[in-house]
Order: structure tokens, then C-alpha cells, then sequence
């Protein structure tokens, strides 16, 4: 089961960059490290430990150990770097599973409405799927007596109920059509793609769109490639906008595929960690044929590597806005109590020495608001990627570079100012346009269903009128008056309407098909390619 965990934006990317910054606390440099083991052998007690040992012991109110332990670990970690973490037991299992890219449910995606779960997708061939279960299906109880709607129910507590343990089952009570029905759905292994989406997007050009570097992106990415090379493919745009990082070494191996001979990809080192180079090890799938790399904002830890690494060979045109910064590596140990810590220990640096990581010497919560902070100053909508100019480098075809932090595109395309409107972020927050085009499609069903491909529906449904007047009523029920939007910012609504629904039936692959027919960054790497 899926509850959304990553929420399409379509209008504001940067309005990510707080949820963000929180996924990018995972660029590991080791995989093997990630399940962690027990690394403190203390044979005598700290103050701090006896400091905790004496709240628990004695403080006048019940204080969760859980709750003690991870307070006196973010303030120390507070004043290490932005990127190290604490993560307590109970978090544990779903940080893990990110990265692995999978994990134990029933197989479907839900949304809170009106108190209610909402079932808006159901992976095929998944337990819900084998069960009987439908998009548009409510439900209501889980093992007869687990009431799973009303208005203290939140997603991650409709969660803990319904996963399980692999083999094991779960009774669900679903509202479908005004009839209840009882379903019986045996959980499984729920793999998660980490590839949005892979299709020829012109002749002779195809495109891949990276989520995140798990543990199957290399493998997943591979057997992309190799789709649309058959397909005819001679040159690729490879969009990593909105990619938070992952496992380096992901990362590592897709960048072998794109570069020759025994080229450095990216080396890390810190004040304890010896130099370590990844080197290409194996000739590549995709040495010689034209790539353009689409990065923003929120491309961050492995996506900067790759990026990086492909922008130095002079592999690569690199296109889009300055990304993140983030080029710090975090390896993973085990604490007591089944806990762990994500101790940053190493640095990125690109092939010609770049360092990737911006500064945060000024503190924390600054550096968490430098996101927010270009978009209000609006330098992401005008030449945001020639702020940061540190240390000059030079490639081998003699193309100057800068270090000091992210990188810096070779092509800027500015976030588009339509786009940074009130009520558009007013829509974002309040989910009204995919909620609304969720009972669309819930309503007509049978009509969605008719179109077998995206290019069918991009063709034949048209949002128009009726369309508008039904959303502009849903809005209002969310005190949103829709009804005061631009001319212009109507019709980008409209065609939003017809992109989420490729998304509702095709997902993320009916999305990206739908919406990059109208995105200046993918214009302006097709422009480049030709």
C-alpha cells in the first residue's frame, strides 16, 4: 500500500522542497550499511545518559524513552550538519523500506476525504487487486471491529491497521456502489517503481524520468533503456527534477552507462573517511548518443552526482535550475534499542572537484529555508542558477564551471511565473484539483475507461465548461473561489484536469506523457537534441 507518499506537483515544484529536504537525508554511500549494526560498546555511563536515566527514573510526569532519546539526539546532531538524523524504532522500518523500494501491504494508494479513505489507485496484480478491490471503493473497517473513518483517523494510523506481515491477512469492510462488501486481502511484498516514467517521446528520442535511487533504480533504469533503444532511440532526456537522492551507488552505475573507458564519477572524503573514487567499470549501454539532464531545485545527494559527473565529461547538456546542494553521504548504524542514526561522514566531489554541498554555516533553519527563500526573492524565475559562483573549473572540451554548492545548469529555463500564483498554491495545499478529478473520473467510470492510451485522451477529452463550472463549485467547498482566476490560469486549470487524469488512469507513465507535451524544460532539451 501506497498512501502517496510523493504527491504530484504540477504547477509549484519548489513548494516540495520542504518535504524535500527531508528525503534527502538518505545518500548513502554503502547499501550494505543501511540495515546498520550496533557500533557503541560504552562500558561506563556518560552524563547525558545518566541525565536520561534520571528523567525516566524520576521526573514527575510519564516521558516516553523514545521521545527522550531522539531530543537529545537532534540537538546534538543539531550542531553537526543539516543532513545527519535520528530516527527512532518506530520509523525505522519505513526509512528502510524508501530505500529498498518496496514494501509489506495490501497494494493500493488512498486519500483522506471527507473522513473517509479513499481508495485512488490499486497496483495491478497486487493482493487488493487479486482481492477485488476497486478505485472508488470505501473503506470503512478492517477485521470487523477496526473502524477506519471519522474525523480523528489520520493516513498513517489507517496505515499501521492495514499493513501486516508478509502471508499474513486483513478483512476490509468496503463501501462500493452504496453496498458493503467483505473482502479478505492477504498481504505481499509491494514493489515501488523508482522510474516515473520511460517512453519515446518523439522519433528517435525517448525519455526516462528517475523518482529516486533505490535499491532496483540501476536494475529498473536498465530494462528502460533497453525498451526504448529497441525502440529505435538515438538520443535520451533524462529528467531528474525533483529527485532527492538515494544510494550512491545507483547512481554510480547509471553514470557507467553514459561515460567511456575508466572515467572518475564522483569521489568522497572526509576528516575520517579516506578518499574513495568510483570509477566506470564496464562499457555503457548509452556512450555516444545525444543527452540532455533536466535538474531543479529539488534535484539533490545522487542526482547531483550524476548530473555532476556527466556536466564535467562534457557528456551531458544539463538543463533546468540550479539543484539543491546537497553533497553530503550518510551511512547508517544501528543504535540500542532499535534505533538508528544517519551519521554524515564523507563529502561528494564531481570528477573536476566540484563540491556539491552548499554552505550551512548559517545555521540550520536558514539552510532548511534557502528553498523558500529563492522562490520569494524570485530568482527562480529569472537567472537563479548564476547566484552561486565559487571556485572556477574548467571541462576537458574547455567549458568554465562553478563549485560553491548544487549545480549549475548550462541552460537555464526559469520557473514559469504563471505558476507561482496564490491560488495555485492555495489548490496544492488543499489537493481540490486531484480530489476533484478523482470523482470525475469515479463518475464517468466507464467513458475513462474507453480511452486505451494517453495520446487518446489527450486527443479526445477536452475539459471545457462543464468541467469548469463543477470544479469551481468543488472549490468552493474548500473556501477556494476558483472563479477569480485569470483567463490564462483557466485554461492552465483545464489542461491540468486532462494531465491528472492520465495520472488517475495511467499513473505517473500517462502524467509525464500528458504533461511534458507543455513543459518549457522538456521543449528546451528537445530543442537542444536536434
Amino acid at each position: 500500500m501506497s498512501e502517496q507518499k510523493k504527491k504530484i506537483s504540477i504547477w509549484l515544484p519548489v513548494l516540495m522542497s520542504v518535504v524535500m529536504i527531508v528525503g534527502m537525508t538518505i545518500g548513502y554511500q554503502l547499501r550494505d550499511n543501511t540495515a546498520g549494526g550496533k557500533f557503541l560498546g560504552l562500558s561506563g555511563r556518560s552524563s547525558v545518559q545518566e541525565l536520561v536515566s534520571l528523567i525516566n527514573n524520576k521526573y514527575v510526569d510519564p516521558v516516553a524513552s523514545d521521545s527522550i532519546d531522539k531530543l537529545v539526539a537532534d540537538a546534538l546532531l543539531s550542531h553537526l550538519d543539516p543532513h545527519s538524523a535520528y530516527i527512532p524504532a518506530s520509523d525505522l522500518a519505513e526509512f528502510n523500506d524508501d530505500i529498498a523500494g518496496s514494501f509489506m501491504g495490501i497494494g493500493i494508494e488512498f486519500q483522506m476525504m471527507n473522513d473517509t479513505v479513499n481508495v485512488m489507485n490499486v497496483f495491478k496484480d497486487g493482493p487488493s487487486f487479486k482481492a477485488g478491490l476497486q478505485v472508488g471503493d470505501q473503506l470503512l473497517k478492517a477485521n470487523d471491529s477496526i473502524t477506519l473513518y471519522g474525523k480523528n483517523i489520520s493516513a498513517d494510523w489507517v496505515r499501521s491497521k492495514i499493513r501486516g506481515e508478509e502471508g499474513s491477512s486483513v478483512k476490509v469492510t468496503v463501501l462500493r456502489n452504496n453496498k458493503q462488501l467483505n473482502l479478505n486481502i492477504t498481504r505481499g511484498v509491494i514493489p515501488v517503481s523508482p522510474i516515473d516514467a520511460a517512453y519515446m517521446i518523439q522519433p528517435a528520442t525517448g525519455y526516462i524520468k528517475i523518482d529516486k535511487f533505490s535499491e532496483r533504480t540501476y536494475e529498473t533504469f536498465m530494462a528502460s533503456l533497453e525498451k526504448l533503444q529497441k525502440a529505435g532511440m538515438k538520443s535520451l532526456v533524462l529528467d531528474l527534477r525533483g529527485n532527492g537522492g538515494g544510494l550512491l551507488q545507483e547512481a554510480v552505475d547509471i553514470a557507467d552507462e553514459f561515460l567511456s573507458d575508466n572515467k572518475l564519477i564522483v569521489y568522497t572524503e572526509g576528516a575520517n573517511s579516506k578518499r574513495y573514487d568510483f570509477v566506470c567499470k564496464r562499457p555503457g549501454l548509452f556512450e555516444t548518443g545525444k543527452l540532455t539532464v533536466l535538474i531543479d531545485e529539488t534535484s539533490a545527494s545522487a542526482s547531483e552526482v550524476l548530473a555532476g559527473a556527466l556536466q564535467d565529461w562534457d557528456r551531458a547538456t544539463i538543463i533546468g535550475r540550479r539543484s539543491f546542494g546537497k553533497g553530503l553521504v550518510q551511512q547508517q548504524f544501528g543504535l540500542t534499542g532499535g534505533s538508528a542514526v544517519r551519521l554524515t561522514i564523507a563529502r561528494y566531489f564531481t570528477p573536476l572537484g566540484r563540491n556539491i554541498q552548499k554552505t550551512y554555516a548559517v545555521g540550520k533553519e536558514k539552510y532548511d529555508e534557502e528553498l523558500m527563500n529563492r522562490y520569494h526573492n524570485g530568482v527562480l524565475d529569472k537567472a537563479d542558477s548564476s547566484v552561486l559562483k565559487g571556485k572556477k573549473f574548467k571541462t576537458p572540451a574547455g567549458r568554465i564551471l562553478y563549485g560553491g554548492g548544487g549545480i549549475t545548469p548550462d541552460i537555464i529555463v526559469p520557473l514559469a511565473s504563471s505558476l507561482q500564483d496564490t491560488l495555485m498554491m492555495q489548490l496544492y495545499f488543499s489537493n481540490t484539483l486531484s480530489n476533484f478529478v478523482y470523482a470525475l473520473y469515479k463518475n464517468n467510470r466507464v467513458y475513462f475507461n474507453g480511452f486505451k492510451t494517453p495520446e487518446e485522451l489527450a486527443k479526445d477529452f477536452v475539459p471545457g465548461a462543464a468541467e469548469w463550472n463543477a470544479f469551481v463549485a468543488a472549490a468552493a467547498k474548500d473556501n477556494i473561489v476558483a472563479s477569480k482566476v485569470s483567463a490564462a490560469g483557466k485554461d492552465y486549470l483545464l489542461q491540468s484536469i486532462k494531465i491528472l487524469m492520465a495520472r488517475q488512469i495511467w499513473r505517473t507513465e500517462g502524467y509525464y506523457q500528458l504533461q511534458n507535451a507543455t513543459d518549457s524544460t522538456v521543449a528546451k532539451a528537445l530543442q537542444q537534441l536536434k
